[in-house]
């Protein structure tokens, strides 16, 4: 593609609707389609260069462009960590409506099959905000986990550095010497938990909201809105860093202010349900509106196509029925021959 192409291409995505907040990071997506572009460069080429950025784009404007990618590109940006929540929870969020409860290694199967790589770090992370002490193998709902493994999985270099500030308060060390990590996400400092044992009562609210607010100044990732952490805190005079997360997570505003999940109705998607509705009527219309055979024989168009609309373990159920009565039938022989 020419250079001018390139720079018209450019200034539409600009005029992108709902691509406002990854445009920071245009680069990293341009970097990354033209890195698909090279490794399908034969595929490409039967439909155009123009046509793969744009499609490419949108999907990044849709946030279906992280869907079983690498973790390192999930986490690459603001955009793609709330593309990932936001997909997460469309796609299980009928775990949640069904009231099932899971473990935390059961959770990190499903995070898996829309990242195959996805650490389970992050994952035990996000299950000690809910079970806290608890044996890691516990139960949790859906929205207990969902809401936890937000707030850890989109602001983790945060909540590195908070954790260190709290260790260092409980040292009574100058918090102010805590360097931000500069490193990428995806290389998790292997940083013990801090232990909130030690001083029951935790550290003094005001004292570690200074220093909060000092982090999210000069910090250069992902943090809650100030404001919002100023409000949480304002509640209590001590507390602890397990308690501190607990508090994010559960926290409406910040949720809000994040954008990627649902503020009311959790289990609720109208926009997803609308689509599946549409997919159950054009699969029901394939069933009613197929025509019959000229004898009226039905039941040999549904044994033709029933492995196309039915679900893979129908036609198992029809077989043993149809073993079953075949059997039956053989006895009804021998016996009618003796």
């Amino acid at each position: 593609m020419a250079v001018s192409q390139l720079c018209l291409f450019f200034l539409h995505l600009q005029n992108l609707k709902g691509f406002e907040k990854a445009q920071r990071h245009v680069l990293t997506y341009m970097e990354d389609a033209v890195s698909q572009l090279l490794e399908n460069r034969e595929d490409i080429s039967q439909y155009g260069i123009a046509r793969f950025f744009t499609e490419y784009f949108n999907s990044v404007r849709q946030g279906t462009h992280i869907l079983f990618r690498e973790f390192s590109f999930v986490q690459a940006t603001p955009h793609n960590r709330a593309s990932f929540l936001r997909t997460f929870w469309r796609c299980f969020r009928t775990v949640g409506k069904n009231g099932d409860l899971l473990t935390a290694q059961e959770y990190h199967c499903l995070l898996q099959l829309l990242c195959p790589d996805f650490p389970m770090e992050l994952t035990q992370k996000a299950a000690r905000i809910v079970l806290m002490d608890d044996a890691m193998d516990c139960l949790m709902s859906f929205s207990d986990f969902l809401f936890a493994f937000q707030i850890q999985f989109y602001y983790s270099e945060f909540l590195e550095s908070v954790a260190a500030i709290y260790q260092d308060l409980l040292a009574g060390k100058n918090p102010n010497t805590v360097i931000v990590p500069t490193s990428s996400s995806g290389q998790h400092r292997q940083r013990q938990p801090p232990n909130d044992c030690n001083l029951p009562d935790g550290v003094e609210a005001s004292l570690f909201y200074q220093c909060v607010e000092s982090l999210c100044d000069r910090s250069k990732y992902s943090c809650p809105p100030s404001a919002l952490v100023k409000e949480v805190l304002s509640t209590t005079q001590r507390l602890t860093f397990s308690g501190f997360l607990m508090t994010l997570a559960k926290d409406q505003g910040i949720n809000r202010a994040l954008g990627a999940l649902p503020d009311k109705d959790l289990f609720l998607d109208p926009a997803m349900d609308q689509e599946l509705e549409k997919l159950v009527a054009q699969v029901s219309g394939l069933s009613i509106s197929a025509p019959t055979s000229s004898s009226g024989d039905t039941a040999n168009f549904h044994g033709r196509n029933s492995p196309r609309i039915n679900s893979p373990w129908k036609p198992l159920h029809h077989r043993r029925k149809i073993d079953a009565e075949s059997e039956g039938s053989n006895e009804e022989t021998d016996s009618s021959e003796n």
